[in-house]
């Protein structure tokens, strides 16, 4: 059985950022505890001045009117309906029959012991950028917009941003999204600009019931890895972290700033259950072809310079567009022999 890899930390080379005595900081979503609330999108609004998603309700509909993150949306809470009732054991921290009793007063009766036990056929998740170690949208960004703080957060400069959108389908998480005003790409800061003050992000400060918490990554790894074994200790063997904790070959884009403690598949919260943007799985023979044709470009000066001006200057052009050639063929021949191995299953 594979050892849990250390907390993943991104390359010193990558963060834009300098700042003395900065440590990466990070997100612990706890799903076992979020009861839908959506207080964590209302603060993260109102802090980050995004519009509303409006407050519809139709056949068919929902509290979730938000349904998705977006560039107006960092923080999206998912209502995911179960076809089985929760585990036993997974509320025992709050005494739900209890807090229901007391709130509903003198109001008309209720039958508060069957509303409470269908509330396990929901579960919550409050969704967001997962300020990933190894970023998909960093990588494919041409103007350097997309930057890691010092923090270890990701983030997009907007006066750098063109809009060209790059960024959007090299997220395997479908996180990032162009403004439909402007057109330039926005997403969860993790509130860069409080971090910078010592204060937490808004959606944090805003649960009140601790699902979303923030700290040290390191520490927040160290802390859901036991509210894990708690939650098995009580019964509830589906629990488990995602994104986090991972051996070294199966971390999830390279560790998440951002990760959750789940009880149901990833799918079922609308998370992949691995995540390599496409952007990062190309780069290897796109390198490769690069690099084969900047040799090929440098050879073909090369010898136009070094060739006196008779008819040999030709066969020097033809040696250029020869190796060039080559080059290419070893680009495709790489890429066919990754498909080929991740067909049988290899790493």
């Amino acid at each position: 059985m594979p050892m849990p890899s250390l907390p993943a930390h991104a390359a010193p080379s990558e963060i834009s950022v300098r700042r003395d005595g900065a440590q990466k900081m990070g997100f612990f979503t706890d799903t076992s505890v979020c009861i839908g609330c959506k207080a964590c999108e209302v603060a993260c609004k109102q802090w980050n001045d995004l519009p509303s998603d409006g407050a519809e309700f139709r056949r068919g509909g929902s509290y979730d009117h938000t349904a998705s993150l977006s560039a107006e949306t960092w923080r999206h809470v998912r209502f995911v309906e179960l076809l089985e009732p929760s585990p036993p054991g997974l509320h025992e921290d709050v005494d739900l029959v209890a807090l229901a009793e007391e709130r509903a007063g003198a109001e008309a009766p209720v039958d508060v012991a069957a509303a409470v036990a269908d509330m396990d056929r929901w579960v919550f998740m409050s969704d967001v950028c997962k300020h990933c170690t190894n970023a998909g949208c960093m990588d494919a960004c041409p103007t350097g917009a997309l930057i890691r703080t010092e923090f270890e957060t990701v983030i997009v400069q907007q006066d750098v941003c063109n809009g060209c959108g790059y960024c959007i389908p090299s997220c395997p998480f479908g996180v990032i999204d162009r403004d439909h005003v402007d057109g330039r790409a926005a997403k969860c800061t993790l509130c860069y600009d409080r971090l910078e003050d010592g204060l937490e992000p808004a959606c944090a400060k805003a649960c009140p019931t601790d699902s979303i918490q923030f700290g040290p990554y390191d520490e927040l790894v160290d802390l859901a890895s036991r509210r894990v074994a708690k939650l098995h200790e009580r019964g509830v063997d589906g629990a488990y972290l995602y994104g986090a904790g991972d051996a070294d070959d199966e971390q999830i884009a390279g560790g998440l700033g951002a990760f959750f403690l789940l009880t149901e598949p990833p799918e079922r919260f609308g998370l992949p259950a691995t995540a390599d943007s496409p952007i990062q799985d190309s780069v290897v023979p796109a390198t490769l072809a690069a690099v084969g044709a900047g040799l090929a470009a440098a050879a073909a000066v090369a010898v136009a310079f070094k060739l006196p001006p008779r008819k040999g200057r030709g066969g020097g052009a033809l040696t250029a567009i020869a190796a060039a050639a080559g080059v290419f063929e070893l680009a495709r021949d790489t890429r066919e022999r990754r498909l080929r191995k991740r067909d049988r299953g290899g790493a």
